[in-house]
C-alpha cells in the first residue's frame, strides 16, 4: 500500500463535503434540537428542519456533526451546484 493510498479516503471524503450542503427531511424530525447543541458554529439547524430548507448558511463547515448527532437520521448531505457552470 502506497503512501498516497492511505490518505485517498480521507481526501474523497473532503471533497464529498465541500462540494454540499446538509439537507432534512422534515417529516421525520421531532425538533429536540440536538443538531443545533452539537453545532461548533452555532448555527440553529433544527429552524432550518422545521422549515424544510437546506443549511446553506455562509459560516456552516460541512462538519457533519449535525448529520452525525440526529438520532432519528433526519439530515444528509447534498451534492450543490453552487460553483458549476457560471463561467461564460
Amino acid at each position: 500500500m502506497a503512501l498516497k493510498d492511505f490518505f485517498r479516503p480521507e481526501a474523497i471524503r473532503r471533497e464529498v463535503l465541500s462540494a454540499g450542503h446538509v439537507v432534512p427531511d422534515s417529516a421525520r424530525c421531532v425538533q429536540c434540537g440536538i443538531c443545533s447543541y452539537n453545532c461548533p458554529i452555532g448555527i440553529d439547524v433544527r429552524r432550518h428542519v422545521w422549515r424544510g430548507e437546506a443549511i446553506k448558511h455562509s459560516e456552516c463547515l460541512t462538519c457533519g456533526e449535525c448529520v452525525a448527532r440526529c438520532p432519528r437520521g433526519v439530515l444528509r448531505f447534498a451534492r450543490t451546484d453552487l460553483f458549476v457552470g457560471r463561467a461564460k
